[in-house]
């Protein structure tokens, strides 16, 4: 029982652990690194893997964070075109 207990007790203190880390990318410093042209590459090594991408009509959507602090760029042929923030600091 009690190895039970410590095992979750292991496993959520590393999965949060995990989730601030992913969070900590999500900055105005790592937003204001972004420019038009970079490539999908270039993007995802300073802000990590993206939360979500969508791609329509050749224009790829990718979103980092979620509905209250997000990063969201969009790519055409590869490349950076628009990119927005949501309640960065």
């Amino acid at each position: 029982m009690i190895s039970r207990t410590l095992s979750r007790m292991v496993f959520l203190m590393a999965s949060g652990f995990l989730l601030s880390a992913c969070g900590s990318q999500l900055s105005i410093e790592n937003y204001n690194k972004l420019q038009t042209g970079q490539a999908y590459e270039e993007v995802r090594q300073i802000i990590g893997e993206p939360t979500r991408c969508d791609e329509m009509l050749g224009v790829r959507s990718c979103t980092w964070g979620d509905e209250k602090r997000a990063i969201n760029v969009s790519f055409v042929g590869g490349k950076v075109l628009l990119m927005s923030a949501t309640n960065l600091k």
